[in-house]
């Protein structure tokens, strides 16, 4: 554990955050965690993560304090609508899906992604070659030509609105 002080975070610069991510989450089709001051003290992590690095690391993983290797993990992170998908929240219960807001679906522990993650692509440039093969496939909003590559479409499209019957495969994975 380190003898470094936290940098001092204000209220009044959570609050300004949490409307900040708050409005984001809103306009992109996500939700945040509706328990509010646990949502504000994930918030106060980000804050401090923003003042200690200069980039707003989650606060449930340990940053390097080099952003290019944390890139990942910063909020939102890379994780994020997989975990969604597939647990009704991510990794650090900032960003929930409607059945975990309205209570439908109880929280329950996730494994961090992001270390499985990081050990296949470790793996893939220690052997010296990438695949030309996909590892997901790619999903297309029908709408707005809206492209993401993962498991399962987003619960709604980013740019357009619309929820993820609206997406079709675009590139199957290998």
């Amino acid at each position: 554990m380190s003898d470094k002080k936290s940098p001092e975070v204000t209220d009044a610069e959570v609050d300004e955050l949490y409307r900040i991510i708050e409005r984001d989450a809103r306009e992109g089709g996500y939700l945040l965690n509706p328990d509010d001051s646990f949502t504000k003290e994930l918030i106060r992590g980000i804050a401090v993560n923003q003042k200690r690095y200069g980039y707003g690391a989650c606060p449930c993983r340990l940053a390097s304090g080099i952003e290019k290797e944390d890139l990942d993990m910063v909020c939102p992170c890379d994780y994020r609508d997989a975990d969604l998908s597939e647990y009704g929240a991510c990794y650090c219960a900032l960003y929930v899906t409607e059945a975990v807001a309205s209570g439908k679906q109880k929280l329950k522990p996730l494994p961090d992604r992001r270390n499985r993650e990081l050990k296949k692509k470790k793996n893939s440039t220690e052997s010296g070659s990438v695949s030309g093969s996909l590892s997901h496939p790619v999903w297309r909003c029908s709408v707005c030509g809206y492209l993401a590559a993962r498991d399962a479409p987003p619960e709604k499209c980013p740019i357009c609105k619309v929820p993820k019957e609206r997406f079709e495969i675009f590139i199957k994975a290998d």
